[in-house]
């Protein structure tokens, strides 16, 4: 990574240049290193239940209806 450094009148660091091939690197680093940390979390908090998608689907859309009239 060759950065290049903005400084201000005493020498102190104040910013930085980098190439948009660094930048870009950079940020997708930084979001998978986000997707790691989240998996991590969702692991420990994963008590072991599973439910099968069609009945996820239906306590879903019951309870979003239900919603709905109580807006009402």
């Amino acid at each position: 990574m060759a950065a290049q450094f903005i400084t201000d009148h005493l020498g102190k660091k104040q910013g930085v240049l980098l190439s948009i091939k660094e930048y870009n690197k950079i940020l997708k680093d930084l979001e998978e290193l986000d997707d790691i940390r989240a998996f991590d979390s969702a692991k420990k908090k994963d008590n072991g239940v599973r439910i099968p998608l069609d009945i996820y689907w239906k306590k879903r859309i019951a309870k979003s209806q239900l919603k709905k009239v109580k807006l009402k």
